[in-house]
């Protein structure tokens, strides 16, 4: 009942700043501009994710004891968002915005937030710590784990860009974001299933669904509002961080993620098989080929819905890597049916 009154707080503060935001934005000319990527609708508020950000910080201090992790979490988030809203506007140099994904997830790392081990298919437990490097400052030695640093710096860039990659259709990246924090948030308050207390998590997890929850109100086709940058980065950040705090759920959420990191891969492949940079937009993801294959925005957001959250659930009830991975296997397999008959509808 507690989480629940959480999320209660969440949802409904988050609901109250967007009424007052769809107000007070166009005074303070935070509007998009549809024209820059050739949409022929009125303005509407952008950059709607500082609010979840401002809903997320005001919970954290209310509900949570501060330790060095929710500092270094709050610290990175900071950076992300900040730097993202700056973005949404200014149009930053890619290489400057993923600098600054890299100082937040090592901040991460800094602040003992990361992932020691992953579970083999084949039963065990991969030792991620087992190289490492100590480094004095001082009188502080600071044991450098290469491994697993390196693995929490990929997997926190790559959910990053994974969920902001989703937010070309509205309400794609808050509402698969919603149904993950939800995931994660059943799988840290399942019972018999952890060995380190799962407290920090549940409270993280279910406050950022109640402000997911409320913003996909607003952001699903057609949207009130937008999220921009600022929100999807910092999803994702989130999403990232919740799946290596306090014991590992990087397989729950590659699951529940599924579907947007295959699209991110096979964008990154080919956007460097073709000699373009893959941190260069451009209109190729699969929900935009959905789009072009005739689904309406809606039928597009309900089908991604619909594989997150079906594929969530299946992630709760698995208790070993080895099924989890032949989920993944059999989730790659409906991805590239999937793929081949949209692109033949898209041809057609």
């Amino acid at each position: 009942m507690s989480y629940f009154f959480i999320f209660l707080i969440s949802f409904f503060l988050t609901l109250i700043l967007i009424l007052g935001a769809l107000k007070i934005f166009p005074l303070l000319k935070l509007m998009d501009k549809p024209a820059k990527y050739g949409l022929f609708r009125k303005s509407i508020p952008y950059s709607g994710g500082i609010l979840i950000f401002i809903v997320f910080v005001s919970l954290i201090l209310i509900f949570l004891d501060i330790d060095k992790h929710i500092l270094g979490l709050l610290a990175g988030a900071f950076l992300i968002v900040f730097v993202s809203f700056l973005d949404d506007f200014y149009n930053l140099s890619p290489k400057l915005r993923l600098f600054v994904q890299f100082l937040a997830a090592l901040t991460l790392i800094v602040s003992g937030i990361g992932i020691d081990f992953v579970r083999s298919p084949f039963d065990g437990l991969i030792n991620l710590e087992s190289w490492q490097i100590p480094v004095k400052f001082g009188n502080i030695i600071y044991n450098i784990t290469i491994f697993a640093d390196l693995f929490t710096i990929v997997w926190v860039l790559g959910m990053m860009n994974t969920v902001n990659w989703m937010d070309g259709v509205n309400g794609m990246a808050s509402g698969i974001s919603f149904i993950a924090f939800l995931i994660l948030f059943f799988l840290s308050t399942r019972e018999g299933m952890h060995y380190i207390d799962q407290t920090q998590v549940a409270s993280l997890s279910i406050i950022l669904a109640g402000t997911s929850m409320a913003f996909v109100l607003f952001e699903f086709y057609p949207a009130k509002i937008l999220m921009g940058d600022s929100g999807s980065m910092f999803l994702g950040f989130m999403i990232a961080v919740l799946a290596i705090f306090s014991g590992g759920k990087v397989a729950t959420a590659i699951l529940v993620m599924g579907v947007p990191i295959l699209d991110a891969v096979w964008v990154v492949a080919r956007r460097l098989k073709q000699g373009r940079s893959p941190l260069k937009g451009d209109l190729q993801h699969f929900h935009h080929r959905l789009l072009k294959a005739g689904f309406s925005q809606r039928s597009a957001l309900l089908m991604m819905y619909f594989f997150s959250l079906s594929f969530g659930v299946v992630a709760l009830f698995l208790d070993n890597a080895l099924s989890k991975s032949i989920a993944m296997i059999v989730l790659i397999i409906i991805m590239i049916f999937l793929g081949v008959w949209v692109v033949r509808r898209e041809v057609k």
